[in-house]
């Protein structure tokens, strides 16, 4: 079952690139042609019509930095209306990771300082989905800043990305910083 969720995360981590290279994300190029842009919510549902889903994806929780570690508790959750399959968060620090990490199950490396994470499916105004994630830094920085966004949500329409887009700053004091 874990290579499954996997597979599953990187598919979906490859369709969230793909997308943002399409529609001109920073510092992309899209040299591939666009796949079709419904995503199956149910038989019944608005996907089925050809109009996305509506789902209001939310991200909240917790920052730490003591000497080389740091850990992220986040919260993801959907305050509907519709259901979406599977939402990768975007985990993106200022500083380099250390190579040879094992993260969670659900998570990948993005790049030198960037963790993606797949949810899982969320139902609309559904329990929240939980991700834990300790990492050790490059060096033993006074501070990061750790920005955290959604990178896929499944194709749905978010009129609130104020909820799912945060930045914070965490000093090296141990304390946790809430996002």
């Amino acid at each position: 079952m874990g290579a499954m969720r996997r597979a599953a995360l990187k598919t979906s981590v490859a369709t969230a690139l793909t997308t943002a290279m399409l529609l001109g994300g920073p510092g992309l190029s899209a040299v591939a042609e666009p796949a079709a842009a419904t995503v199956p919510v149910s038989a019944a549902g608005p996907a089925a019509r050809g109009i996305a889903p509506e789902a209001d994806v939310a991200h909240h929780g917790r920052v730490s930095l003591w000497g080389d570690r740091l850990g992220v508790l986040l919260r993801s959750g959907n305050r509907g209306p519709s259901r979406v399959e599977d939402v990768t968060v975007r985990l993106r620090f200022s500083v380099p990771l250390a190579a040879g990490q094992v993260l969670p199950q659900n998570c990948l490396r993005g790049g030198a300082r960037t963790v993606l994470c797949g949810t899982g499916p969320l139902n609309g105004a559904g329990e929240a989905r939980r991700t834990a994630v300790g990492l050790r830094l490059v060096g033993r920085p006074a501070e990061v800043v750790v920005r955290v966004d959604t990178l896929w949500n499944g194709g749905a329409s978010d009129r609130n990305r104020r909820n799912d887009t945060h930045q914070v700053l965490a000093p090296a004091t141990g304390d946790a910083y809430a996002f």
